[in-house]
This record gives C-alpha cells, structure tokens and sequence, in this order.
C-alpha cells in the first residue's frame, strides 16, 4: 500500500511531557502523489528510531521527520512517500515484506515523477 504523507511527526521521546513535533508536507506536492496514487493512504507518518515508537501514527518511518524539517529549514517543497513493508506494532521481521514493498515502490515511483514534473 502507497501511504502519502500530509505531515511528518516526531514521537520517539518517551516522557509524558514530551510535545510531538510536527514537520507539513508541502500541500503542492501531496496533491500531486495523490493524483498520482487515488487509492493512497493520506495522513501523518510517525519518525521513531524503533518499531512501534511512533504510537500517534498508524504508519510509522525512521527519517522522515528530519527529512521534511530539513527541507523546510532549506525553503525546498518535500513530501514523504512510502510503501508499506509491515504493520507499526509488528515486531517479527519475518513477516515483514521487503520484497512485496520493493515491487510497489519500483512501479510506483515512475506514476509520481511523472505527475511532479506535471505539477
């Protein structure tokens, strides 16, 4: 499954006072990945070191916060675009599927460069 993210939201800090920071895709560019992939998932994509670290989020990454913070920092439009390998709260690898996921990704990455150039 291709998941669009409309913001990326940093949750590895474990303290009950921690503040979830949260970095906006660039509206620009989710509305394009979304012409690109109608049957998308939109919504947040938790950043945590650690499966599962992203409990806010039903779908859950390593780096996109820092990615899309970055690039706001540096006034360059970004947007997370991500295939689904395993569920967030599944900790055996063994059903995670890399190879699955690596076949939606290579078939989908030419869909979204044709549709960012269009935009």
């Amino acid at each position: 499954m291709v998941v669009v993210g409309s913001e990326a939201v940093y949750s590895d800090a474990d303290d009950p006072r921690w503040i979830e920071l949260r970095a906006p895709a660039d509206e620009g560019l989710v509305a394009a990945a979304r012409r690109a992939f109608p049957d998308a998932r939109v919504g947040p994509i938790g950043t945590s070191a650690r499966v599962g670290g992203a409990q806010s989020c039903e779908v859950e990454a390593m780096e996109g916060y820092a990615v899309l913070r970055a690039a706001a920092l540096a006034g360059v439009p970004a947007v997370e675009v991500r295939v689904l390998a395993n569920a967030v709260d599944e900790p055996d690898r063994a059903k995670w599927r890399f190879e699955d996921a690596k076949n939606v990704l290579a078939a989908a990455l030419p869909l979204l460069l044709a549709e960012l150039v269009r935009a």
